[in-house]
């Protein structure tokens, strides 16, 4: 049974958000070591199709049921498409433009994102003045990051920047459109296994047409490890991680892994590959994270008996 909203996390869930932060967190080191070797396309398609079959095989061991209706797989095909394949492609071609610490900060506006279009599609997900605050303070943080820069004109960096907000965008509107799975009756681990493989057959054509992934010469070691990590770490050992943490947790108190992604991939990229960061990505930081904060709303709710 899921837990409810304000079921307190044990230590053990704890952990595991702060685990699986560093999963998704180390998705942006990945990155930033694989972008010095292998193009942003052959990059994602590695991952995608690396963790699709290990997902698989955790689907036959489990003997867990596969869709077997053309409707399920059109909206596996459609999820897949948002939730995996474009937006990996943006971050990971905004991650040669700029920092991975940058890139994980812009992508945690995902939130604000996801409150807008769901109080435009959900009956049930309607906005409130709090939700409001929570998406202006994020917006702020946006404006904050991208910087009086933007207003000299779209170089490389600022267009980085605005593909990772989109890559958000992209990612907000496949969790409301991910609902419509709730009245399916198939487990969240075959639609995560779904939609990366769709994402996997949709990417293989075009990155063997546009890469030519066999010119390429030998990975060095760290670039093998670096997809191994991608794939496995940041993909499928997270994806199980996180639905675990929904079981246990509950979906809110599971949510408060985008407050603890940015930083992560911070600590990470600071420590292992020199990137810093400026006064303004720390205030821009700053305005995402109270935004994150209001819209989660637990500050401001007093306990019940």
């Amino acid at each position: 049974m899921t837990a409810s909203i304000n079921q307190q996390m044990s230590i053990r869930d704890i952990l595991t958000l702060i685990i699986l932060s560093l999963l998704w967190g180390g998705s942006f080191f990945f990155v930033e070591v694989l972008v010095d070797f292998l193009p942003p396309l052959t990059i994602v398609t590695a991952r995608v199709t690396l963790a699709a079959l290990a997902l698989w095989g955790f689907i036959f061991a489990l003997k867990l049921p596969i869709p077997k209706k053309l409707k399920s797989w059109k909206a596996l095909f459609v999820l897949g498409f948002l939730n995996n394949a474009l937006p990996f492609c943006l971050i990971v071609w905004a991650q040669t433009q700029i920092s991975s610490g940058l890139a994980s900060i812009l992508n945690a506006t995902i939130p604000f994102f996801t409150v807008v279009i769901a109080g435009i599609f959900l009956i049930d997900e309607r906005m409130t003045a709090l939700k409001m605050l929570g998406v202006l303070l994020g917006l702020l943080g946006v404006i904050v990051l991208i910087g009086p820069g933007a207003l000299k004109g779209l170089d490389n960096a600022v267009l980085g920047e605005i593909a990772v907000i989109i890559a958000a965008i992209s990612y907000a509107i496949a969790g409301v459109y991910a609902r419509r799975f709730k009245g399916l009756d198939i487990s969240p681990l075959v639609v995560a296994t779904g939609q990366v493989s769709s994402a996997a057959i949709m990417l293989m054509p075009l990155t063997l047409i546009i890469d030519q992934p066999w010119t390429f010469e030998p990975l060095a070691t760290s670039a093998l490890l670096a997809v191994l990590g991608l794939a496995f770490f940041s993909t499928v050992i997270a994806y199980i991680l996180y639905f675990r943490l929904i079981a246990s947790a509950g979906a809110t108190n599971a949510a408060l892994v985008a407050f603890l992604i940015p930083v992560s991939a911070i600590i990470l990229g600071v420590t292992f590959i020199g990137e810093t960061l400026s006064k303004l990505d720390v205030l821009g930081m700053l305005f995402i994270g109270c935004g994150l904060l209001v819209i989660d709303g637990r500050l401001f709710k007093r306990d019940s008996p």
